[in-house]
């Protein structure tokens, strides 16, 4: 557990790093490169289930549970969205559901990010994190059942 923090901060210190000296231009710049930098969504995802609601664009968000680690995979119309969903991705893939539930996107409000967005791209940016910890939050009591750790009585 302590090995998963540390890959996470790690992570959340170079997404600090790319962004810190950036004037508000570049880091709309390094955003949409991060958008563009997306691997290829799977098409058999492009789903209603999948559709990210509150973003000002179509965005979808696919998840997946692989030996304890949750994955994301994001597409977006809009190459903004498509790099707050990146970044987000960078962050919060391949960890742990407890990670991801306990690690808030505080990061976000140190890079400066925010305050170029308009409140509806906020409120989109706000949706993705959501939807990842419903997601982490349903691969993790799906493992607890599957583990019969149900805290339910039997």
């Amino acid at each position: 557990m302590i090995e998963d923090a540390i890959s996470i901060e790690k992570r959340i210190d170079k997404i600090k790093e790319m962004f810190a000296t950036s004037t508000p231009e570049e880091k709309m710049i390094r955003l949409l490169d991060l958008g563009r930098s997306l691997p290829p969504y799977p098409g058999d995802q492009k789903t209603t289930p999948h559709l990210v609601p509150g973003c000002q664009s179509t965005l979808y968000l696919y998840s997946h549970l692989e030996n304890g680690r949750v994955h994301f995979e994001a597409c977006a119309d809009a190459l903004i969205s498509a790099g707050l969903a990146a970044l987000l991705i960078y962050v919060y893939s391949s960890e742990s559901p407890e990670i991801i539930l306990k690690t808030p996107p505080s990061f976000l409000a140190n890079l400066g990010i925010l305050d170029s967005l308009t409140p509806s791209r906020s409120n989109g940016l706000a949706h993705i994190h959501q939807r990842m910890k419903k997601d982490s939050l349903k691969f993790l009591l799906s493992t607890m059942i599957s583990m019969d750790l149900n805290p339910a009585p039997h």
